[in-house]
C-alpha cells in the first residue's frame, strides 16, 4: 500500500493519558462516518504501517484512539505528528453530483458560459478558506480558477468533465504575455 493509493484521514496530535492512547485530529467532512474504524495506516518516515484500533472515542473532529499493542506513553509519544491514512476504496460513497477533490485531478474543466474547454485539472489547492483548481490550459500555461458552489454547474464523472461558470476575463488574464 502506498500513499498514492490512500487518502489522509488526519494526524496524531499528542499522547492522551499514560496507557498509549493518542489524540487524533480528523481532517474529513463527516467524522462520524469513521466511528467504527478497525484499522488505519500510520505514516512513519516514508512507510505506511498498519495499526489496529482497540477503541475509538469521537468528539466532533477529534478522537481519542487506543491502538492494539500500543500501551505506553513512550509508544504514544513516538506517534505524535504522524499522519493517518485509509485506502481510497474506504472513502464513503457520495451523492450524485458530489465529489472528492482527488476525483477532479485529470478531468476536463468546461466553461459553462461558452460550453468550451478551459483545460485539464492538474491539482486542487486549498489556500486558506479558498479552494483553487490548477488547470493546464491548451497553451501549456497554468491557470488558477476558484472552486465554489456559486460557480459550480455540474460534475459528470463518466464524461470526465467539471462544468463551471468561469468569471469573465479570468482565463484571459493568465494568457496575456
Amino acid at each position: 500500500m502506498t500513499v498514492e493509493d490512500c487518502y489522509q484521514l488526519g494526524y496524531i496530535v499528542k499522547p492522551h493519558g499514560l496507557k498509549g492512547e493518542v489524540q487524533v485530529l480528523l481532517d474529513v467532512d463527516y467524522p462520524d462516518e469513521y466511528r467504527n474504524l478497525e484499522s488505519v495506516f500510520v505514516l512513519q518516515g516514508q512507510q505506511l504501517v498498519p495499526f489496529f484500533i482497540k477503541a475509538i472515542s469521537l468528539n466532533a473532529d477529534k478522537a481519542i484512539v487506543s491502538f492494539e499493542d500500543n500501551n505506553t506513553l513512550e509508544m504514544a509519544q513516538a506517534l505524535k505528528g504522524c499522519a493517518l491514512y485509509l485506502p481510497l476504496s474506504a472513502l464513503p460513497e457520495r451523492e450524485e453530483g458530489d465529489f472528492y477533490y482527488h476525483e477532479l485531478v485529470g478531468i476536463e474543466l468546461i466553461d459553462a458560459n461558452t460550453n468550451s474547454s478551459v483545460g485539464e485539472i492538474i491539482n486542487v489547492l486549498e489556500a486558506g478558506p479558498q479552494t483553487l483548481l490548477a488547470i493546464k490550459h491548451k497553451s501549456e500555461k497554468e491557470i488558477l480558477i476558484p472552486l465554489s458552489d456559486e460557480l459550480l454547474v455540474d460534475f459528470d464523472k463518466e464524461e470526465g468533465q467539471l462544468h463551471m461558470h468561469i468569471p469573465a476575463g479570468l482565463v484571459e488574464v493568465y494568457l496575456e504575455d
